[in-house]
């Protein structure tokens, strides 16, 4: 078994729309592409999304690196913090508010469960 994995976003894509209800402007469709899986607790991989804006709420840990694009996350109440190509950031639990995509983004992702 080997204990070295690497991410290079060449997983499988998985295509989605943002669900109606969490929507707030565009149709940004999503891909994810998952690289590296650890039972239910941990996933790695790729993630990009087109323009658009919709509700997130966070129940799981993440770090976020951002390969291109520009993306703004504004906390329910808080200020928006905006994310260039090259930044790296991490969304706690518990994490309510709007993602915005700016320009086509594409990030490289660690979720822990």
């Amino acid at each position: 078994m080997t204990r070295l994995h690497p991410v290079r976003g060449e997983g499988a894509p998985d295509f989605k729309p943002i669900e109606a209800d969490r929507l707030v402007e565009g149709a940004p469709m999503t891909e994810t592409r998952l690289d590296y899986q650890q039972g239910d607790a941990t996933y790695v991989g790729e993630w990009a999304a087109d323009v658009g804006a919709w509700r997130v709420k966070y129940e799981e840990w993440e770090f976020c690196h951002l390969l291109e694009g520009v993306c703004e996350l504004t906390p329910d109440g808080g200020q928006a913090q905006r994310f260039h190509a090259g930044d790296s950031f991490v969304i706690e639990p518990g994490f309510v508010g709007v993602w915005r995509v700016i320009a086509p983004m594409r990030k490289r992702f660690v979720v822990r469960i």
